[in-house]
């Protein structure tokens, strides 16, 4: 899921960017969480799109879950058509996540299901 970009400097974003690792780390298989929860749970507040770009910056060989993290509306923000866009989709397929038109279920296999259980 990389840019390129190397993640040497990342290491010292500070106790957010620790929190978003930790966090990633933990969403279990078959679950997926969204960019605005992990970015809550890391202390981001609102800042799902810092999230996305940390994600962005991930080495291609990350054993961490990045496949799991997905937008608010339960779609996978990746293109479709794109390599990482359908590695995203064979991850998540290969774990029983079943989207039903270009959707996931967040009620169902969003995680930590305490920020989804209202859906």
């Amino acid at each position: 899921m990389s840019t390129g970009h190397s993640t040497n400097r990342d290491t010292s974003l500070g106790p957010a960017y620790q929190a978003f690792l930790h966090h990633l780390a933990s969403v279990p298989p078959g679950h997926v969480c969204t960019y605005g929860v992990l970015a809550q749970l890391s202390g981001c507040g609102r800042g799902a799109r810092l999230i996305a770009r940390w994600l962005s910056r991930l080495p291609d060989d990350s054993r961490l879950p990045w496949h799991r993290v997905i937008n608010a509306r339960g779609q996978l923000s990746l293109d479709k058509n794109s390599a990482s866009g359908k590695e995203q989709y064979q991850r998540l397929l290969a774990e029983g996540i079943i989207a039903r038109n270009g959707r996931i279920d967040l009620a169902h296999y969003g995680w930590p299901k305490a920020f989804f259980t209202s859906l």
